[in-house]
């Protein structure tokens, strides 16, 4: 017994020493330095809640946190819904799902810049040649407006992370026994109520697993904002990392980017927390 405790320390040792110094470390220095003039290398007044106040009356920064709740709630419904839609279609009895599976996933693999990039181009010059080509004017100058910078964000994502939710819910759809399927279809449920009725309940765990997983993503999303709008135009798709980026490291406002940071951790925590014991609740009652 003694040589397994051993064994279990000296394997869990190294990962909470990383993770302590990678984490919880910065994490608590940050957070006492968000109450300090911190310029990124000294400290040297004590500014108590100057940094949060300051923050609370900043109209940038509220506007990033309007803009990426809105962004937030867009993306995991239609994230959730493409990706149990694509795990009904890869889960039914076709030669090609495991292709389908594959073509689905791929996205994910690809990393954010390259997929902003990506669909800069197609959202620039190939939406307007087609625009212009069938005389759409609402499909030309995409990503010089906020709310079509908006939606490209939204498609972006949706069409990145799809393919890694469905696999989330394939996992689920596949553990649903067939006697319980067959005995309903016995009953004469077609094939909408045969989904309803027995397997929706059936995967409400994964729901949990997804909304949390989407949730978290779409608000701490960087990379793929910086690539596809760099915040514009004018700072209108500025997105909460971003803002507190350019706080810190575009106008030199340590301390004050570490209050925001804070705060932006707060909020995740909550609406996080806030979801998974709504859906818990949901789980049991289901």
């Amino acid at each position: 017994m003694r040589n397994k405790e051993i064994s279990f320390w000296l394997f869990v040792l190294p990962a909470l020493f990383a993770l302590t110094v990678v984490v919880f470390f910065p994490f608590f220095y940050g957070f006492y330095y968000s109450f300090t003039d911190w310029n990124g290398l000294t400290a040297t007044t004590f500014l108590g809640l100057e940094n949060y106040i300051a923050a609370f009356q900043d109209s940038r920064f509220k506007d990033s946190i309007e803009f990426t709740i809105k962004f937030a709630i867009a993306s995991i419904i239609l994230v959730n819904i493409l990706g149990l839609g694509l795990a009904v279609l890869v889960t039914q009895k076709i030669k090609i799902s495991n292709g389908l599976r594959t073509i689905f996933f791929m996205p994910n693999l690809i990393g954010g810049l390259i997929l902003g990039f990506i669909w800069q181009f197609i959202f620039i010059s190939g939406f307007d040649a087609v625009g212009r080509l069938l005389n759409l004017p609402f499909l030309q100058g995409w990503l010089s407006t906020p709310e079509t910078g908006f939606w490209g964000l939204v498609i972006l994502n949706v069409w990145q992370y799809a393919g890694y939710i469905m696999v989330i819910y394939i996992s689920y759809l596949q553990s649903v026994p067939e006697e319980l399927v067959e005995a309903a279809e016995i009953d004469g449920a077609n094939i909408f109520q045969r989904f309803w009725r027995v397997k929706f309940p059936l995967v409400a765990p994964a729901f949990t697993i997804s909304l949390f997983l989407t949730l978290s993503n779409a608000f701490k999303l960087y990379d793929q904002n910086l690539a596809l709008t760099n915040g514009g135009p004018f700072g209108s798709t500025e997105m909460l990392a971003m803002e507190i980026y350019k706080t810190a490291f575009f106008r030199y406002e340590m301390a004050y980017a570490q209050s925001k940071a804070v705060i932006f951790f707060i909020l995740v925590a909550v609406v996080a927390l806030t979801q998974v014991y709504v859906n818990k609740k949901r789980e049991v009652e289901l």
